[in-house]
């Protein structure tokens, strides 16, 4: 096992459809594997540039969410700091242009975290409602498998959960949150 520490840092607004592939990756793997300790998982979607402190914290930042490349929607594709920095100005998405924006920012100090962006092409950002594109639904494992193989370079093996949790489940759950309250609190007030 690594002792590196890792972040995987699930990004997108679930509210603008395919937007939200990021945060529903990183819910089905926190759902469906057993995540070791060198591993943190981060919803990222509404962190903005306060993310720039797990730069400085972490020794790899993988960042899961919607890519702008070249290719057809479900299309997946990792990319290393070098790699983003290298394009240029020109991108299509907020999370892309945010994320550039963190690692131009953080390569000015000492200590950066080798970071990683892995990405699908979505097919609808646009659309207002919670919920993957059905293009995109399908191509999801794919998507967590190209994770998986991530964290596995880095020498981190996940192993999966004795119950299983369908994206359906993951989308159902982020669209309709369920407020658990301990009843026991209730007789302490």
């Amino acid at each position: 096992m690594s002792s590196k520490k890792v972040a995987l840092i699930g990004v997108g607004n679930i509210m603008f459809c395919d937007e939200g592939i990021g945060a529903y990756a990183l819910r089905y793997i926190e759902k469906n594997y057993i995540i070791p300790e060198n591993l943190t998982l981060i919803e990222g979607s509404s962190l903005g540039f306060r993310m720039m402190t797990y730069y400085q914290e972490y020794d790899k930042i993988i960042i899961l969410g919607t890519g702008s490349h070249n290719d057809k929607p479900g299309s997946v594709r990792s990319e290393n700091a070098d790699e983003i920095l290298a394009k240029g100005p020109t991108r299509k998405t907020a999370n892309e242009v945010e994320i550039t924006m963190m690692i131009e920012i953080c390569s000015f100090h000492e200590n950066m975290a080798d970071v990683e962006l892995v990405t699908m092409v979505p097919e609808d950002i646009v659309s207002v409602r919670n919920g993957l594109t059905q293009g995109t639904l399908e191509k999801m494992p794919i998507f967590v498998r190209n994770v998986l193989e991530v964290l596995k370079k880095e020498g981190i093996e996940l192993r999966e959960k004795d119950k299983h949790h369908s994206f359906e489940e993951i989308i159902e759950e982020f669209a309709n949150p369920k407020q658990e309250i301990d009843p026991q609190s209730f007789l302490k007030s």
